[in-house]
C-alpha cells in the first residue's frame, strides 16, 4: 500500500469522513437505502466517536491505511474512472514506463495539483464525465498555472486564444481568462462535454479532438472508413503528438489506480475544497489583497494567474481565488476596508506634448482606464490640467509575477559567492551566458556596467558572480521565473523576423541574440528558440 504524507492522519480521517457523509446527504437526502459507501463512512464515524470517548484504548494508528484512503480525494477520483487503460497497447505501455521511471516528476506535479484537483474533480462529477478528465491538466500543463506553448496555448487547460474566446474566456491587457483556474476549468469541461457528444461518447476520440481538433479527428475517421479500416482511436492516422497524448492520460489512470505496483507515494489530499472564490465587488490592488488575506503576493498570483497586472481588472472579474484557509481572513478584513481605498491614486499634471498613451505607460495602466476614471471622451488632453491615475500601492518588486516584472522574475538573486571571469565566445549573448552560470542576465549586465542589449565582442571579459562552482547549461528556467517560458518555434512560409517578434512580443534583436541568426532571411522549417513571457501573449 502506498504511503500517505498528511501531517495528522486523525485530522485527515475526521475531515474526509465528514466530507463523505456530507456528500451522501447532499446528493440523496431522502434515501431509503444505504449504500456501501455510506456504510463505510458510518463505520468510520462510529470508530472515531469511540476513539474520542476512550482515547486510552483506541487510537488512530489502529485504523488501516486503506480505510483512511477510502475517504481521500483519490478514492473519489478512482470511483469515477471510466476509460479502459488498455495496457496491451504499446503506446500506453511506453507512457506508463516513462511515468513510473519519473516518480519525482509526478510528485512535483501532484504538489502543484493539490489546491485545484478537488474543484476539477467535483465539477467533472457534476457533469457525469469520466473523472480521468480531472487528470488532463497533468498532460496539458503539468498543473503549472503559467504554462504556455509554442502554439500560443495558455493555462492549466492550454487554451489557444480563439478557442478560449469561443468558450467565453476574456483576454485583455489586465486579464487572461485562459489562466483563470475557475473560469478555464468550466470552459474546458464545456469543451470536453461537447466533444464527447460529437463523438457519441467515444472518449478516446474526444480527447484526441481536444488535442488535435475535432476536424482532424473526423477526417482521420473518414479516411479509415473509405479504406475499410477500423475507426477506433488506435487505428486513426493522427499527429504524433496526439497519438501519444491519449496514452499519457491512460497511463496516468493506471498508475493512480495501482500506485503500490509502481512504487508511487501519492500526496494525501482530503476530499475538501482547496480554494474558495471570494467576491470583491470592485477593483483592488493585489498587494493589498494579499495583505488582507495574510498571504504573500506570489501565493496570490499562483492562485490567480489570470491577472496580468498589479490590480484586478477595472471591468472585472471582481473576485479572487484564495487558499481555503485565507479566504475567511480576507472576507473579515475586506469588510472594514472602504472601496475607495482599495486602490492608490496619483494626481498627475499634464505637461505640454504628453499623450494619454505615454501617461498610461508611465503609470502601468491603459488609455481606456485613464479615460474612464477621468471621464475623457476621445484622446485629446490639455497641458496644465490634472488627471487622477490609479497606481500600485507597493514597490514594483511586490508584484513579481506581473508582465511588467518579467525581467526581474527570471532570477531575482543577489550577488553569488564565487567570482568568475568569462571570456565571450563568438555568437554568445548575455542571455546564453547567464543561462550557463545560472544567474540573471540583467544582473550579469549590471555587474559589468552594461545593458543587456549592448553588443558583446569576441574575447571580451565579463565578471560573473554565482553560487555554482562551475558554469553549466541548464535546460529549464529557474523555478521563480514563473511567467517565463522557453519555446521552440518552427519557421513557416511567409514568416519574417519582424512578424515572429511582433507575434510573441519580443524584439528582432532578441531573436538574433538567442539564435545567432545570419542575415535577414529565414527558411521554412528552421527552428528558433524564444524566451517569452506568458502574460504578454494573447
Amino acid at each position: 500500500m502506498h504511503a500517505l504524507t498528511c501531517a495528522s492522519l486523525s485530522v485527515l480521517l475526521l475531515g474526509c469522513v465528514h466530507q463523505e457523509v456530507d456528500e451522501q446527504l447532499t446528493h440523496n437526502p431522502a434515501a431509503n437505502s444505504v449504500t456501501p459507501a455510506q456504510i463505510s463512512a458510518g463505520n468510520a464515524v462510529t470508530a472515531l466517536a469511540a476513539a474520542s470517548e476512550s482515547p486510552a484504548t483506541t487510537s488512530v494508528d489502529e485504523f488501516a491505511i486503506g480505510e483512511i484512503d477510502d475517504h481521500s480525494l483519490w478514492n473519489h477520483l478512482r470511483a469515477g474512472f471510466a476509460l479502459e487503460a488498455d495496457l496491451d497497447k504499446a503506446r500506453t505501455r511506453t507512457q506508463l514506463d516513462w511515468y513510473s521511471s519519473h516518480l519525482d516528476y509526478l510528485d512535483r506535479v501532484m504538489t502543484r495539483a493539490e489546491p485545484f484537483l478537488y474543484y476539477i474533480l467535483v465539477e467533472a462529477k457534476k457533469r457525469h464525465l469520466p473523472t480521468e478528465l480531472a487528470l488532463l491538466p497533468i498532460v496539458e500543463s503539468a498543473f503549472q498555472p503559467f504554462a504556455y506553448s509554442h502554439g500560443r496555448a495558455a493555462g492549466l487547460w492550454q487554451f489557444i486564444p480563439s478557442t478560449g474566446r469561443h468558450y467565453g474566456l476574456r483576454q485583455n491587457w489586465w486579464y487572461d481568462g485562459r489562466r483563470d483556474i475557475h473560469a478555464s476549468t468550466q470552459a474546458a469541461l464545456d469543451y470536453l462535454e461537447n466533444l464527447g457528444k460529437q463523438f457519441d461518447g467515444d472518449w478516446l476520440k474526444a480527447l484526441a479532438a481536444y488535442n488535435a481538433g475535432a476536424g482532424n479527428v473526423r477526417r482521420a475517421v473518414r479516411k479509415n472508413q473509405a479504406r475499410g479500416q477500423a475507426t477506433d482511436f488506435w487505428h486513426l492516422q493522427l499527429p504524433a503528438e496526439t497519438q501519444a497524448y491519449v496514452p499519457k492520460l491512460l497511463a496516468l489512470k493506471e498508475i493512480i489506480t495501482h500506485p503500490a505496483i509502481y512504487d508511487l507515494s501519492l500526496h494525501c489530499i482530503p476530499y475538501a475544497p482547496g480554494f474558495r472564490v471570494v467576491a470583491v465587488d470592485s477593483q483592488i490592488d493585489l498587494a493589498l489583497a494579499a495583505e488582507l488575506a495574510n498571504i504573500d503576493t506570489e501565493t496570490l498570483y499562483m492562485y490567480n494567474p489570470a491577472f496580468n497586472r498589479w490590480a484586478t481588472p477595472p471591468d472585472g472579474p471582481h473576485q479572487l481565488i484564495l487558499p481555503a484557509e485565507a479566504a475567511y481572513t480576507f472576507e473579515q478584513n475586506i469588510k472594514e476596508f472602504p472601496k475607495d481605498q482599495r486602490l492608490s491614486w496619483k494626481r498627475h499634471k499634464i505637461h505640454s506634448g504628453e499623450t494619454l498613451s505615454q501617461i498610461a505607460v508611465k503609470y502601468n495602466t491603459t488609455v481606456k482606464q485613464l479615460c474612464k476614471v477621468n471621464k475623457i471622451r476621445g484622446n485629446n488632453i490639455r497641458a496644465g490640467r490634472y488627471l487622477m491615475i490609479p497606481i500600485a500601492s507597493r514597490a514594483r518588486t511586490a508584484y513579481s509575477l506581473t508582465a511588467s516584472q518579467r525581467k526581474q522574475s527570471i532570477q531575482n538573486t543577489s550577488r553569488g559567492q564565487n567570482r568568475f571571469t568569462h571570456i565571450v565566445q563568438p555568437g554568445e549573448s548575455f542571455w546564453e551566458i547567464s543561462r550557463s552560470y545560472k544567474v540573471d542576465m540583467h544582473q550579469l549586465a549590471k555587474w559589468n556596467a552594461m545593458a543587456v542589449r549592448d553588443p558583446l565582442k569576441n574575447g571580451q571579459k565579463l565578471v560573473v558572480w554565482t553560487n555554482t562552482r562551475a558554469p553549466a547549461r541548464p535546460l529549464s528556467l529557474p523555478s521563480n521565473g514563473a511567467t517565463l517560458r522557453t519555446i521552440s518555434y518552427t519557421v513557416r512560409n511567409g514568416d519574417s523576423l519582424a512578424r515572429i517578434a511582433n507575434r510573441y512580443h519580443v524584439s528582432v534583436a532578441d531573436l538574433h541574440r538567442w539564435n545567432s541568426i545570419k542575415g535577414k532571411y529565414l527558411q521554412p522549417g528552421q527552428k528558433l528558440k524564444l524566451l517569452i513571457d506568458v502574460r504578454d501573449q494573447s
